[in-house]
């Protein structure tokens, strides 16, 4: 398996206005005449890292990556207003005009993957090819495993300090509770929940806890940005009708598409990626790839994990625009 590539540097980078409100930053690298492909980051947010792009061969693909409404360079930040899967929908496409790209081949983990879905389902017509890590399609019954019976039962300590942040009363939907502090008028409270929300989650991506990783929720805008806009998407059930990516997914099985997943992935657990697998015609569809990572949470930034998605992305170096 081939390994990350070296650094190195954005090739061009904006801002495009996609409403009355919202700016979206993207960087362009790469091969400006290379086979265009676009990273979806995860959260929803969690905005783009420099590392990001070190997935995609810089002498062959032309890279564009890009924090979604209210992430990391994108303005204004951990806003909520006009701010839904399909206001993101919407910017992929807009992104992809202004940058006179015909068709691409979308790369997303996590709730990348779920966006990556969402996009492609709407617009097969301008996707190449999908590559999709640690698959999360948004249902309810997902959402209830991580943030409310299910999880806590691997990482009961973790999960401890995550329950405190809300009174004993208003622990039968955890997320409507944090919701509701999130984007509440108590900046103290919001701090706080921000801070506990997304610990919870940084310290369960990883198949071994990693305290680097989880230092990243105390970071306060980071984790302001992220807890709220989740909090956001997921009360919300992702502003869609639940299921509907797995039910939608015979729109996009032409595509040659890649699921890897880790075995141990508690954040979204193999199951999502085996229904999703299921739906796209599973061993009887030869356009699909499946790989379970034996020794690999959820994260991206563990070793298995990268090598098998850098591996993907130089199998899909046959694909031609």
């Amino acid at each position: 398996m081939a390994t990350m590539y070296p650094p190195f540097p954005v090739n061009a980078s904006g801002h495009l206005n996609v409403s009355d409100i919202h700016d979206i930053y993207y960087e362009e690298c790469g091969l400006q005449s290379g086979v265009p492909i676009v990273y979806l980051h995860g959260g929803p947010g969690g905005g783009i890292e420099d590392s990001d792009r070190q997935y995609f061969d810089p002498k062959h693909y032309r890279s564009v990556l890009f924090d979604q409404r209210g992430c990391g360079k994108s303005t204004p930040l951990a806003s909520l207003e006009d701010n839904t899967t399909w206001h993101l929908v919407a910017d992929i496409e807009a992104l992809r005009e202004h940058l006179k790209i015909e068709k691409w081949i979308v790369f997303g983990g996590s709730w990348g993957s779920t966006l990556s879905l969402a996009y492609a389902e709407k617009h097969p017509d301008r996707c190449l090819g999908l590559i999709l890590r640690g698959i999360f399609t948004l249902r309810r019954s997902e959402l209830e495993f991580f943030y409310q019976s299910g999880a806590d039962m691997l990482f009961p300590d973790y999960f401890e300090s995550y329950k405190a942040a809300i009174p004993a009363e208003e622990r039968g939907d955890m997320m409507a509770a944090y919701h509701k502090r999130l984007t509440g008028d108590d900046e103290e409270v919001k701090l706080q929940c921000a801070g506990e929300w997304s610990t919870w989650e940084t310290a369960l991506s990883k198949l071994i806890v990693d305290p680097e990783y989880i230092a990243k929720a105390h970071n306060p805008k980071w984790a302001v940005a992220f807890a709220r806009i989740e909090s956001h998407f997921f009360v919300n059930a992702g502003f869609m009708e639940d299921g509907q990516l797995i039910t939608d997914a015979h729109k996009i099985k032409h595509l040659p598409i890649s699921i890897i997943q880790g075995r141990y992935d508690v954040v979204c657990p193999t199951k999502t990626s085996w229904d999703l697998y299921q739906a796209l015609g599973g061993a009887t569809n030869t356009n699909l790839e499946y790989q379970i990572i034996s020794d690999a949470g959820h994260s991206a930034h563990e070793m298995p994990i990268e090598l098998a998605l850098v591996d993907a992305v130089e199998k899909f170096k046959s694909l031609k625009p």
